[in-house]
């Protein structure tokens, strides 16, 4: 059988899970995730484990912050006054918004607290600084 390696596109189910069985993402349902091995299409921890499975084969991995969205920085976490930030933006924790930065570039963040006073947004990815758990299944290899 085919071994997927670099530049391989893969086809693959999978179940993606936190330390405290909250799963986070998955395929169920949906067709199977498709991707080129070792271009950067999934998290590197992922990528990496799945180098040499074949079809059928199943696997549970564990991949550690580093291998996944990093650390959790505290420098990407603002206050904002609440008289700078729009009236007509929720402000309920949890909620996603997109900041603009000077340059005009996009940056997603989430709203991680609210009080009278200020809105402390997050531009950290949601799953920074957590173990992730993935349960995959290949599908399919197409070779390089």
């Amino acid at each position: 059988m085919t071994q997927a390696k670099e530049g391989d596109t893969i086809s693959m189910h999978y179940s993606g899970s936190l330390p405290d069985g909250t799963q986070f993402d998955s395929s169920e349902g949906r067709a199977p995730l498709e991707f080129t091995l070792g271009s950067g299409m999934i998290i590197p921890g992922l990528d990496s484990a799945i180098a040499g499975m074949e079809v059928g084969d199943k696997k549970t991995v564990t991949v550690a912050p580093d291998d996944a969205y990093g650390a959790h920085d505290p420098n990407r976490v603002q206050a904002v006054p609440r008289d700078q930030f729009p009236d007509d933006l929720p402000t309920e924790p949890g909620t996603q918004l997109q900041m603009q930065t000077p340059d005009g570039q996009a940056v997603p963040v989430m709203v991680a607290d609210a009080t009278e006073t200020e809105v402390t947004l997050d531009a950290n990815h949601p799953l920074a600084g957590k173990d992730l758990t993935f349960a995959v299944e290949i599908v399919a290899i197409k070779a390089a």
